[in-house]
């Protein structure tokens, strides 16, 4: 039987997670210098108000990198950052779809040093953003890959 075809990337060769199926997502692990030291910005999701990463569906003809990048606008507001070239990490984590159904995410995850951001941005109102540092950042969120990420960063 043939998967649901659906606009997001998937593969089924995760030696992880064999013969399940793994939709791919970029994330932007954005962080500052501040006066007290490296700060990491989480953002509430949108249903559960859990803090997480700005992340999003990889779509068709754009990279993770700028997929990242997107996500950090219009989920955070970053208008301006410096970003890793490549992915700096990934975490898995379960999401559960509109229709019901459990779905496997990889984050591939973009180092994005904020220069400048913006207080209007498509979901501002929607999303509370904070800046932790890395250690208690990594207390915030529930995948343990993106814990230690975040511990170590």
């Amino acid at each position: 039987m043939k998967p649901e075809i659906l606009r997001h990337a998937c593969r089924y060769d995760d030696p992880e997670l064999p013969g399940r199926p793994v939709y791919d997502q970029a994330g932007a692990l954005c962080f500052r210098d501040g006066m007290q030291g490296r700060e990491i910005l989480l953002i509430t999701s949108l249903r559960t108000k859990r803090m997480i990463l700005p992340k999003g569906w990889s779509e068709p003809g754009r990279t993770l990198r700028d997929t990242a990048r997107q996500e950090a606008w219009e989920e955070a507001g970053v208008t301006h950052g410096i970003y890793s070239v490549g992915p700096i990490g990934s975490y898995l984590y379960e999401k559960l779809s509109k229709k019901g159904d459990i779905r496997t995410c990889r984050v591939q995850v973009f180092a994005c040093q904020v220069i400048e951001m913006s207080d209007e941005f498509p979901e501002a109102g929607r999303r509370s953003l904070q800046w932790f540092k890395p250690e208690i950042a990594a207390r915030q969120v529930r995948e343990p890959a993106l814990q230690g990420l975040l511990r170590y960063f």
